[in-house]
């Protein structure tokens, strides 16, 4: 299992990634899953994968090389992308090819070839854009309404996003409390871990304000878990208790 999210605000983008892999209690690894794909100045898009690890690769591999049967004539990659819109379409048509050409031996196997991404960023000229991709390959985007997408094992970290999240938020603001909604996450899911992938774009700039990895035992992330833990339980004794009790149940 995985969590990923993806926060859109008036500033600019987060995108936050963890790399627990496991196919089992006794398989657990390490693997990127936020990819970065950039030319500085000209554009910055960034993939967020969940679901099935081999899939994903091959999905990212042939994002890289080219879709195959291009009608342009080129491969047709994530860098050559004329909009984020025909972006978003290329990695649908990609999870579809695979699908088509792996998905037949994996499902004889019994072995679930879902995948899911969240793809996020800006090409020069055009504005900062925010998806999520199906299994399907079909896609949704990201309003000011809701200012955030996730995939993966994200029930445990939607609530503090729901009552935080807002379009005008700081775009660090985001950050936190993306990172927040991260913790919440591992708090209650084995399968979501350290380390985690962090990317921060400013809207115009087409180029990374932060690109960071937080490892295991972290200030700050440490700092922000131990927090938020005593800022819950401040919060839940502060409440009073609730009055249903009648006198004559004392």
């Amino acid at each position: 299992m995985t969590y990923c999210c993806g926060l859109l605000v008036r500033e600019g983008l987060v995108m936050i990634a963890d790399t627990r892999t496991n196919a089992g209690l006794d398989n657990v690894s390490t693997f990127r899953k936020l990819h970065v794909f950039s030319k500085p100045g000209e554009r910055i898009l960034a993939v967020a994968a969940a679901g099935n690890l081999a899939i994903s690769q091959s999905v990212l591999s042939t994002l890289n090389e080219g879709l195959p049967d291009s009608p342009e004539g080129e491969p047709e990659t994530l860098m050559n992308a004329p909009s984020m819109f025909k972006a978003a379409q290329r990695i649908g048509r990609a999870i579809r090819h695979i699908n088509a050409t792996e998905g037949p031996a994996l499902r004889a196997e019994d072995i679930l070839a879902e995948v899911s991404f969240l793809f996020g960023g800006q090409i020069k000229g055009e504005k900062m854009r925010l998806f999520m991709v199906y299994p399907a390959g079909n896609f949704i985007e990201c309003t000011i309404d809701t200012p955030y997408l996730q995939i993966g094992e994200h029930k445990y970290g939607k609530p503090v996003l729901d009552r935080a999240m807002h379009y005008d938020i700081e775009l660090y603001e985001a950050l936190k409390t993306g990172l927040i909604s991260m913790d919440s996450t591992m708090r209650s899911n084995l399968g979501v871990g350290l380390p985690l992938d962090v990317l921060v774009v400013r809207d115009g700039v087409c180029d990374a304000d932060l690109h960071h990895r937080v490892e295991a035992g972290e200030p700050y992330f440490h700092d922000l878990r131990s927090r938020w833990s005593a800022a819950l339980r401040a919060a839940h004794k502060n409440i009073p208790l609730p009055p249903y009790k009648t006198q004559s149940q004392s």
